[in-house]
């Protein structure tokens, strides 16, 4: 079990990357955000469900996933950032320009970690890990869409 666990908190393996493994794992993100993307063409319900599910076990994963390696806010444990970027791409077109948008602003609110993001990572347990990124997707989302409005995107 704890190697499923690891599987799935480290982005099917992408955490364990040498270099930038947060950027790694948000690659991973792309392709599930454009089909979480492309349900909400069915159904609306589909998506927040899918958001709010893959959120919660994301949360669950990050803390099971620091206890297995032992170590406080891993950087090989990216389903974090995963969750985060499926958040900032919602309901984004599928457009090369829009994805590219979300991943470079994701990437950039995730790495410095604008107020109050940096607090959030004191709490403690899963949520704590998973919200810096949750609140860098939504930086993100509010950009992309006030972006969308001005017919920039």
């Amino acid at each position: 079990m704890q190697r499923v666990i690891l599987f799935l908190a480290t982005g099917a393996g992408t955490g364990y990357f040498p270099y930038f493994p947060g950027t790694v794992g948000t690659l991973v993100a792309i392709p599930l955000s454009l089909a979480v993307n492309r349900t909400a063409t069915v159904s609306l319900f589909i998506p927040l469900s899918l958001l709010a599910a893959l959120t919660l076990s994301a949360a669950w994963l990050c803390k099971r996933g620091e206890e297995i390696l032992g170590e406080k806010d891993c950087q090989k444990i990216v389903v974090d950032e995963i969750a985060g970027f499926l958040l900032a791409n919602f309901l984004s077109p599928p457009e090369f320009r829009a994805t590219l948008m979300a991943f470079l602003l994701f990437r950039f609110f995730d790495i410095i970690k604008p107020f109050p993001v940096a607090r959030l990572e004191s709490l403690k347990g899963g949520m704590g890990i998973i919200l810096d990124d949750l609140s860098a997707g939504l930086y993100t989302l509010l950009i992309l869409r006030l972006l969308s409005l001005g017919g920039l995107l």
